[in-house]
């Protein structure tokens, strides 16, 4: 399976020079199950809940949340304006120790908005869990936002 090409754009709108398809990785159940074995030894202890990100987040922290029997959430973008209007689906979030799980992270900006829109909701968030880490600037933004990225591989390692 190859998942790198040498041009793509990112969802920040950045043109860069190498491009992983996440989802051939996502979509393939004995890949994402290797990738939530090595993730699951990432988790910070006294992890309550973890916390997928829509859209690639969501089979990453399925998968995380079967190895690891620790429950899972699934964030929106934003909150919707009809039935529960929810922001997270799957559970509660207020005093909940959350763990955000995301597949790729490049600038950081959906991670900082979505976990803004938690915290606001109570829950604590102090850890964020990639598959990559395009090296970007993306876990210098999250530490300003007392946010630690933990990566299972990074950019520069791949």
């Amino acid at each position: 399976m190859n998942c790198y090409s040498t041009v793509g754009s990112c969802a920040t709108g950045q043109v860069s020079t190498e491009y992983f398809d996440k989802y051939l990785f996502e979509a393939q159940p004995t890949v994402l199950h290797a990738i939530a074995e090595q993730m699951r030894c990432l988790l910070p202890e006294g992890t309550d809940v973890l916390a997928g990100l829509e859209m690639g987040g969501i089979p990453v922290v399925t998968m995380l949340s079967y190895v690891s029997g620790i429950p899972a959430l699934f964030v929106r973008k934003q909150a919707k304006t009809y039935g529960t209007c929810k922001l997270a689906e799957g559970g509660d979030i207020a005093n909940q120790r959350l763990v955000v799980v995301e597949d790729v992270v490049t600038s950081g900006g959906q991670i900082l908005l979505s976990v803004a829109e938690l915290r606001a909701r109570n829950a604590i968030v102090e850890d964020v869990l990639c598959v990559i880490d395009r090296e970007s600037g993306g876990s210098e933004k999250l530490a300003r936002a007392e946010l630690s990225l933990h990566p299972l591989f990074r950019m520069s390692e791949l």
